[in-house]
């Protein structure tokens, strides 16, 4: 059947990608923004900020092209129509064939920077905004484009079945891991403690989150039907389920839950539906939501402290590791009668299992070596961290000559 433009996908698409860049500008920048120091609070926002405009340059100059090009051997996509070149107005979307091309890449291109913003939580505080700056444009050309192409751009991984319906692997797994990776070349802080100095800016922050998800998710089904509707109510039925959760964790170790808890449960909620937002039902999303909880609680109370990594503000905690229970998740959830691409263990297809886990295993892997390598390279050039001075006093003033707040 040819591909004819429908109004609606295309205004639900529209809608969607707002939503999305909502994530991260300010959603990200106010969640992050109110979780540090005072004195690295302008900083911390500025990290998301210019990873939003430096990936939308790189996004039509090159990165979508390369992700979503014609497939090469299962790695790259062919690098046609460079500079948007041979793309018009009336050009309808290969992937997403009731919709424009042009409103496909910018909801492509704010999933790749809200990627690259998640991971700037693990290294607040002591990184140095040139090496920040160098770090968005190598880890989307050589990180991210390639993930999103083996993934959704008809790479190895889409070939052998993997399933990741919003952002499992390519965005969640992918910064944990990148995250990890640079926190190991930085170090320690010379604080360590999370001193949140404006806790109500986290907490709008989750909430521009959580309502920006429903774009993130339920616009990655590309049209604007019953298959959007299911993922954006379990979209919200995960967010709840974790933060319901991590709720009564808080109260087990300590008899009473904490807001910081409460907002970081949502996030892990969400985190985890989002590969599996197109495949699954209700009570899945349910039983995902709640367990989601219990596997970040743990990586962020229990193995951060005893193997002593300081991811600031728990990308890999909250993000890495409730994308892979989400990725795996997928495989076991996976309904047929939700959506007849995905069909999981627990519905009689144990090869769905297998290939959830080794693409998370393959996206793991190449986003912690390649970004130790990154990392690396910069840390000889520019450096990758403050100095100790700059540190103590504060990134606010010594790197941008400004201040949050009036003193």
């Amino acid at each position: 059947m040819d591909a004819v433009l429908n109004s609606g996908d295309t205004a639900w698409l529209l809608i969607s990608t707002a939503l999305v860049m909502l994530m991260t500008v300010p959603g990200v920048a106010l969640f992050y923004g109110g979780l540090t120091k005072k004195e690295n609070v302008l900083n911390t926002m500025f990290m998301s900020l210019i990873a939003f405009s430096v990936t939308s340059l790189i996004w039509v100059l090159y990165g979508y092209q390369f992700a979503f090009g014609p497939d090469i051997m299962g790695f790259i996509g062919s690098p046609v129509n460079l500079f948007m070149n041979g793309i018009g107005v009336e050009n309808l979307a290969e992937l997403a064939p009731t919709v424009p091309s042009f409103i496909y890449i910018a909801f492509q291109l704010t999933f790749a920077a809200i990627t690259i913003a998640l991971i700037s939580g693990a290294v607040v505080e002591r990184m140095k905004f040139s090496a920040w700056l160098g770090f968005i444009v190598l880890w989307l050309s050589l990180v991210y484009v390639p993930v999103a192409h083996w993934v959704w751009g008809g790479g190895f991984l889409a070939q052998l079945g993997a399933l990741d319906f919003a952002g499992g692997t390519v965005v969640h797994i992918n910064s944990g891991m990148a995250a990890l990776a640079l926190v190991y070349l930085l170090g320690k802080r010379k604080d360590t403690r999370l001193l949140p100095h404006n806790l109500g800016y986290s907490v709008i922050g989750a909430a521009l989150l959580w309502f920006g998800w429903f774009g993130f998710n339920a616009g990655s089904a590309l049209t604007a039907g019953g298959l959007a509707a299911s993922a954006f109510l379990v979209t919200n039925t995960a967010a709840a389920a974790g933060m319901v959760s991590w709720a009564i964790l808080d109260y087990l170790k300590t008899g009473k839950a904490t807001v910081l808890g409460g907002i970081s449960g949502a996030v892990a909620g969400l985190v985890a539906i989002t590969p599996a937002a197109g495949f699954v039902t209700v009570p899945a999303a349910i039983i995902i939501g709640l367990a989601t909880s219990i596997v970040s609680y743990l990586a962020v109370s229990y193995l951060k402290p005893k193997v002593g990594y300081d991811d600031a503000l728990d990308v890999f905690g909250i993000h890495g590791m409730s994308g892979i229970w989400g990725s795996v998740a997928t495989g076991l959830f996976a309904a047929p009668f939700i959506n007849e691409l995905g069909t999981g263990l627990f519905y009689g297809n144990p090869g769905q299992l297998t290939a959830q886990v080794i693409a998370v295993a393959v996206v793991a892997a190449y986003s912690f070596i390649v970004t130790l390598v990154i990392g690396k390279i910069l840390d000889i050039t520019v450096g990758l961290r403050v100095s100790d001075r700059e540190e103590i006093e504060g990134l606010d003033t010594n790197l941008h000559e400004e201040s949050g707040y009036r003193i």
